[in-house]
Order: structure tokens, then sequence, then C-alpha cells
């Protein structure tokens, strides 16, 4: 047994790897979009049926057309960078939903919902750009995947561990390290890696896109000023303190304008 579990971790930390076309990296996925994107389709339909959903109005017009824009733009820059038909299975959604919360998300494949409590804090379109560009990057990244295979080695790891270890008062010891230990050491820092990467793809391609990438630094000022400085320390949390977002899209915001330029978009709005 202990020597089965061991050779199926093994196993998937090999086999399963894929190439981030943004950064040129090998990232740990073994979920298909075949086996992924469905199941997500299902769950944002679902999300939709259960929650109120605003269209025809100025605000989800401008959600539609900034997704769209930021999806043409992420397609132009992966054919250009050798990867056609990277985007073949995505089924870009954009909807606005009727919520106070100060939020929006991406599930795998593209089904982006933005909650009416962002948009006081993206103030217009640009805004939008930025928050759209950072949820796009996610679903073009297999965020999603990447964090459900990483789940998945984390309780294979669990179970080798109460599988080696015999003694029950060291198997709970164990337990308890281990638990905390994968928590802070391993899964949160891999979400907030997601979430930095996911900051700097979604400011190139919102430049691409045409929209200005020094909006993003002044956007997550504004988010700093809503949150009232009541965010957990960094080292505790799924992302990255707003410091360091803002330090990050300052640096980078020059860099996405060189890319911008690489596709002939020189002036922003």
């Amino acid at each position: 047994m202990k020597k089965i579990v061991l050779i199926i971790m093994v196993f998937l930390g090999v086999a399963a790897c894929k190439t981030n076309p943004f950064t040129g990296q090998k990232v740990l996925n073994f979920y298909p979009n075949s086996q992924i994107f469905p199941t997500a389709f299902a769950q944002y339909d679902q999300f939709l049926g259960e929650n109120k959903v605003i269209t025809g109005t100025d605000d989800a017009k401008m959600i539609t057309k900034t997704g769209q824009r930021i999806a043409a733009a992420a397609e132009r820059w992966l054919t250009a960078n050798g990867y056609p038909g990277y985007l073949k299975d995505y089924k870009w959604e954009y909807n606005l939903v009727n919520d106070e919360t100060v939020n929006a998300w991406c599930m795998p494949g593209g089904k982006i919902v933005f909650y009416t409590g962002i948009l006081p804090i993206c103030k217009g379109e640009t805004g939008v750009a930025v928050v759209m560009g950072h949820e796009v990057a996610h679903a073009l990244a297999d965020h999603g995947a990447q964090r459900m295979s990483a789940g998945t080695l984390q309780q294979l790891g669990a179970v080798a561990g109460n599988v080696v270890i015999q003694d029950e008062q060291k198997r709970h010891i164990f337990n308890q390290a281990y638990g905390i230990g994968s928590q802070v050491g391993v899964m949160l820092p891999f979400s907030r890696s997601h979430e930095t990467e996911a900051d700097r793809i979604g400011l190139q391609i919102m430049a691409i896109a045409g929209y200005n990438p020094d909006e993003a630094a002044e956007l997550w000022k504004r988010m700093q000023a809503n949150s009232g400085g009541s965010a957990p320390p960094e080292f505790l949390s799924t992302h990255p303190s707003n410091e360091t977002r803002i330090a990050n899209l300052t640096e980078w915001a020059p860099l996405a304008r060189q890319e911008a330029a690489k596709f002939g978009v020189t002036s922003f709005q």
C-alpha cells in the first residue's frame, strides 16, 4: 500500500505538466479542459439561475464590451506567440450580478461574473478592464485546474503520511502539523503566486486591448482604501497584500506598454 501511494504521487507529479504560454514554465495540471470545462459551465449556469443577473443596462453592456476586448487581445497575443487555437474550447461569457460584494470572478473556460459592488471601485471602463484582465488571466493560465491538481496532491500527501505512520499518537501529530504546514507553507503561497501571475498577465492583455495599464495601480489604491486596512497578514492570505500589488503593478505598467506596442497599440483610454 505504501509503495502504491508513493508511485501514484510520483506519477501524477511527473506526468501532469502543462506549459503556461505566458511564462513558458511547466505547471502542475492533470485536469484537461475536456474534463473541467463542462463542470464549470454547468456550475456557472446554476449560479446565474440562482442570482439576479442584470441585462440591458449601460453597466451590463460595458462589462460585456470590456470582456470581449480583453478576450480578443488575449487571442491576438496567443496567436502571435505560437499558440493558435489555444482558446478553441473557451466559451466566453460576461455577466453583471446584483450583489454589493466588492468582487468579480472567472471560472475555467471563460465564464465571468462581476458584482455590482465592485463598479464604484472601478470608476468606469478602464477600471473594469483592470479587473477583467485579471479574471481572464486566471482562465488563460488554467489556475482553477492547477489549484485542483495541487489539492489532490495535498490529499494524497496526507494519505501517504497516514499509511506510513503506524503509531496513532504520532499520526495525530502528523495530521495536525501537515494540515497547517501544507496550507500555510504550500497552498497559500501557491494561491498568492496565481494572483500575482494573473495581475501581470492581465496588465499585459488589457494594454494590448487599448486600456491604460497605469490605471491598475490606481484601482488597487482604491481597493486598499475601501478595505480600511482590515486585510489579514499576507502569509495567511490567498492574495498578495494591497501594498505588494500596487508596487508590482506600478513596476510592470511600462512593460505592458512595451508589449502593447508590438501590436501597434500606443495610445490608451
